[in-house]
């Protein structure tokens, strides 16, 4: 992660609501902070500002909460200028999932909108696989952060007996364009 200072005045930062300006300045803010400080703190302002923006009915246009019938929709919402976060909206119809997976670096989520399921798994190394511990509801209002690596191997999905679609807010320590590519380490289960 670089951690590098960003000048808000120099900053040409184009986002789709000031809710997204204000959980972009938080998280220039909180990468500024990191600096030196413990890794738990940068966690913690992450979760904060994803907290705070997930509280702004106004975060989202309709259009942003478009969802495709054949697997989850990612909007792109903003992009780091110097590449060193994207903030995305994905939409979860029911009984559309994420694959199994670890992240190749930090990233925090925030349900907006109906209930997601999360399940958790460790990585078992002798059998070179991730192995299903737990499952969990994350309903509108959770709000989770993690650093890369398979300490945190887990699927992310809407249940197929859900009764309407799933929203959420993620912000993953990538470009933009790498949103798609260099978030998930996919993993055998």
């Amino acid at each position: 992660m670089r951690l590098e200072h960003v000048s808000r005045a120099t900053r040409p930062f184009s986002s789709a609501s000031p809710a997204i300006d204000r959980l972009c300045r938080e998280i220039d803010d909180a990468l500024a902070a990191a600096h030196g400080a413990p890794r738990a703190s940068f966690g913690q302002r992450v979760r904060l500002a994803l907290q705070r923006a997930i509280g702004d009915p106004g975060m989202l246009r309709p259009d942003q909460r478009v969802s495709n019938p054949q697997r989850y929709c990612r909007h792109l919402l903003a992009a780091d200028p110097f590449d060193r976060y994207a903030i995305a909206a994905l939409v979860w119809e029911p009984g559309q999932a994420s694959p199994v997976h670890g992240h190749r670096t930090w990233c925090g989520y925030a349900v907006i909108e109906g209930t997601l399921e999360e399940t958790l798994y460790r990585w078992d190394a002798a059998e070179h696989r991730a192995v299903e511990t737990r499952r969990h509801p994350r309903e509108s209002g959770a709000v989770s952060f993690v650093d890369a690596g398979r300490g945190a191997i887990h699927q992310l999905g809407n249940p197929a007996d859900a009764a309407a679609r799933a929203v959420s807010l993620h912000i993953y320590g990538v470009a933009g364009e790498q949103i798609a590519t260099h978030v998930n380490d996919l993993l055998a289960a």
